[in-house]
């Protein structure tokens, strides 16, 4: 029993030794150690949440990055595709433009030669007859002629004074070899009465049309290969038969010189050939 009394009066005096000051001390400083420690485990967190927030973004950003690596390779395949494309488009352009300039040169030395047709044919056929016109009909020479200078009425004998007129116009088609000459003959729309192997308008304006081929090639010398006959009826008249002196007028035949139709496909030909790859 005494010892046990000692024992208590001891640790009485131990614990009296640490003061109420000292205590409050250590329990502030506690306090605040536990406050800091507070603080950092929230900044600790937000850290790692930024941490988080950051890695998806730089994951993000590395697959926007390889995105615009593909895009960039398919642009670049593009590009190539596009310069490619631009220069087959500029060597079409070229190509056709080059067409073109041959075309308008085809067209122009056309031009030349249908104005030193027209021009031939004015100095050697003259100007001093009405019945006579020598004209240009969408790029072609054509002389025209009306029918009572060529034939008597519902006849298709070339008469005597025609002869005088169709032996000028045989001259400019012999100076003229690569040259067709095509004879068309019209009529009014009287229909014919005539007897024989004739039987309407269509019939006449062909056999005149053949009556002058005749004469060009027997007579004249003209090469019958460069002959065409051709009859329009009362189809393409020049004004209304609607009077005796329009029906003159409609009664009429054209002698077309112009060049060889197949010299002219001929040229077309050889451009597309041209432009073939």
């Amino acid at each position: 029993m005494k010892k046990m009394v000692i024992a208590l009066s001891l640790l009485m005096l131990m614990t009296s030794c640490v003061s109420k000051k000292q205590y409050a001390a250590l329990e502030a400083k506690n306090k605040e150690t536990q406050d800091l420690l507070n603080t950092c485990t929230v900044k600790l967190n937000t850290c790692l949440e930024e941490k988080a927030g950051l890695k998806a973004s730089v994951d993000g950003l590395k697959e926007h990055n390889q995105t615009l690596i593909s895009q960039s390779k398919d642009m670049t395949v593009l590009t190539t595709k596009g310069a490619e494309n631009i220069e087959k488009a500029l060597e079409s352009i070229k190509e056709k433009d080059l067409k073109i300039s041959r075309m308008q040169d085809a067209l122009t030395k056309k031009d030349s030669v249908t104005l030193a047709v027209v021009t031939s044919l004015k100095s050697v056929v003259g100007l001093d007859d009405e019945d006579i016109e020598i004209n240009v009909d969408k790029g072609v020479v054509f002389i025209s002629i009306s029918d009572k200078m060529l034939f008597k009425s519902g006849s298709y004998d070339v008469t005597d004074k025609a002869k005088g007129v169709l032996a000028k116009v045989a001259k400019v088609v012999n100076d003229k070899p690569d040259f067709e000459c095509m004879v068309e003959g019209h009529t009014d729309n009287v229909p014919y009465n005539g007897n024989g192997v004739i039987i309407d308008n269509w019939d006449l304006s062909v056999k005149r049309s053949t009556s002058i081929i005749r004469v060009l090639s027997s007579q004249l010398g003209v090469n019958p290969a460069q002959l065409i006959a051709a009859g329009r009826s009362s189809y393409v008249p020049l004004v209304e038969n609607n009077s005796a002196e329009n029906r003159a007028k409609n009664r009429r035949t054209r002698i077309y010189v112009m060049p060889k139709i197949d010299q002219f496909y001929e040229m077309v030909e050889k451009e597309m050939k041209k432009q073939q790859p």
